[in-house]
C-alpha cells in the first residue's frame, strides 16, 4: 500500500487482513467482515523480517484453535465457544518466499518443479527467465501442439506433482534457519546479553482466511 498515493515515493505500508472464510461467499469478502489485524509502517517491505510481525498474530489464531473464545449469540441469547483455524494466506510471489522461506528468484524458483525448472538466462541482460509453463495445462491442450507462438517446440512433458505434507516436513524438520536482522539481533541479545536496540512494533500486505467452527 502507497499511504501518499505517489508513486515515486518509497514509503510503503503492508497490512494484513483477517477474514472470516466460512461465511456466504457473497458477505466474506464484505468490508464489515474484514479485520485490520496489523500494520508494517515501512518505510521499506519487512523481508525476511516479517517473521517478527505475524509472531503475535500466529500466537493468537492458535489460541482460538486450542482453547477457543467465549462469544456471545445474539440469535440464540446465549455464550458459546468460538473456535478459529487458519485456511490459506494470500500474498504475491515475492512474499510468499518470505514466508515460506522458499527462494522465490534465480534458477529454481518453482516450489512445484524445483530442480526440474526450466530456465533461461538472457544472453545480454543476464536475468533469469522461466519457461515451458505449458506444461502446467492439460494434457491434450491446443497451446501444448503450438511451436511458432512459443518456443518453436511442443510440449510434451507433464507438471510435477506437489509434495504432501509429510514430505516437506521430512525434508525441513531439521532445518534451523534464522531470517532477517532482527531475528539475529534478538539471538545476539539472548546469547550475548546486549540491550535490545529496537522495539517491537505490531505493525503488515497479506490477507489470511479463518475457518471458525
Amino acid at each position: 500500500m502507497n499511504p501518499f498515493g505517489n508513486l515515486s515515493t518509497n514509503h510503503s505500508l503492508w497490512p494484513v487482513l483477517l477474514m472470516i472464510y466460512n461465511l456466504p461467499p457473497w458477505l466474506c469478502m464484505k468490508q464489515k467482515y474484514m479485520m485490520l489485524s496489523m500494520m508494517i509502517a515501512g518505510p521499506r517491505q519487512p523481508g525476511n523480517d516479517i517473521d517478527m510481525y505475524v509472531a503475535p498474530l500466529i500466537e493468537d489464531l492458535r489460541k482460538l484453535w486450542e482453547d477457543g473464545v467465549d462469544v456471545w449469540d445474539g440469535y440464540l441469547q446465549e455464550t458459546f465457544t468460538l473456535r478459529a483455524m487458519f485456511f490459506c494466506p494470500i500474498n504475491d510471489y515475492p512474499a510468499y518466499g518470505n514466508l515460506s522461506g522458499y527462494s522465490v528468484k534465480s534458477h529454481y524458483a518453482c516450489p512445484i518443479c524445483e530442480k526440474s525448472t526450466a530456465f533461461v538466462q538472457l544472453k545480454h541482460g543476464k536475468k533469469i527467465v522461466h519457461t515451458r509453463h505449458r506444461r502446467f495445462l492439460k494434457q491434450y491442450h491446443l497451446n501444448r501442439c503450438l511451436k511458432k507462438a512459443f518456443n518453436g517446440s511442443q510440449e510434451h512433458e507433464t507438471a510435477l506433482k506437489p509434495l504432501q505434507g509429510k514430505e516437506v516436513y521430512d525434508r525441513v524438520k531439521d532445518i534451523i534457519n534464522i531470517f532477517g536482522k532482527t531475528q539475529k539481533n534478538l539471538q545476539l541479545t539472548q546469547t550475548y546479553g546486549r540491550k535490545d536496540p529496537f522495539s517491537l512494533i505490531f505493525h503488515t500486505g497479506l490477507i489470511f482466511m479463518l475457518d471458525t467452527v
